[in-house]
């Protein structure tokens, strides 16, 4: 007899958890789309190559094609349904709709949850392989369109929106910079 490859596994997905039973070999992405009906998150070449599957597994990104579900219990998962904040989009959403970062619209949720990550890995100071001074003492890099377009490269457009992509993680992220140093101005004024 062959040994059983099924249990039940707890997932937490955008805060809520969720107990199933899967396969222990089921990925993340068919656990999501298929036993939660979670079908935000896309799935594109099932390689691991084009990003449409791309999700927030403790706040870094992850392609949930490659990631096994039983891989991400006890761990926070994120994905484009949870993002936003009730019905106030995240910058990056809003920022893609203003400046047409999508056009059919497949790619766009992996696109979405991969420039969050992004953002915040530019922010802490993480370089890229654009990034001219890697010194910790050089500070954090612009984030030039260069840098936006090698940190994005995991995601693929078929449309070719990419001008617009770009535009908008950088509009995003500008606007989350102010949003946090207005955080960290306020903290400090009510510290005093």
């Amino acid at each position: 007899m062959a040994p059983s490859t099924a249990g039940a596994i707890t997932l937490t997905i955008n805060g809520e958890k969720h107990t199933l039973p899967v396969d222990n070999r089921t990925t993340l992405l068919d656990a999501l789309r298929e036993r939660l009906g979670l079908t935000g998150t896309k799935k594109g070449c099932d390689q691991g190559q084009c990003g449409a599957c791309t999700v927030l597994l403790e706040g870094r990104r992850v392609v949930s094609c490659l990631q096994l579900a039983v891989a991400a219990e006890g761990r926070e998962v994120t994905t484009i349904e949870g993002v936003a904040d009730g019905d106030r989009l995240h910058p990056v959403q809003q920022a893609f709709l203003d400046l047409d970062g999508y056009q059919c619209g497949y790619c766009t949720p992996g696109q979405i949850c991969s420039a969050i990550a992004a953002i915040e890995e530019h922010a802490a100071g993480w370089p890229s392989a654009v990034t001219t001074d890697v010194r910790p003492e050089a500070g954090v890099a612009p984030l030039t369109p260069e840098e936006i377009r090698e940190r994005m490269s995991g995601n693929l457009c078929r449309c070719g929106a990419y001008v617009s992509i770009v535009q908008a993680v950088a509009r995003a992220a500008e606007e989350t910079a102010q949003n946090t140093s207005g955080a960290n101005e306020m903290n400090v004024a009510g510290a005093a």
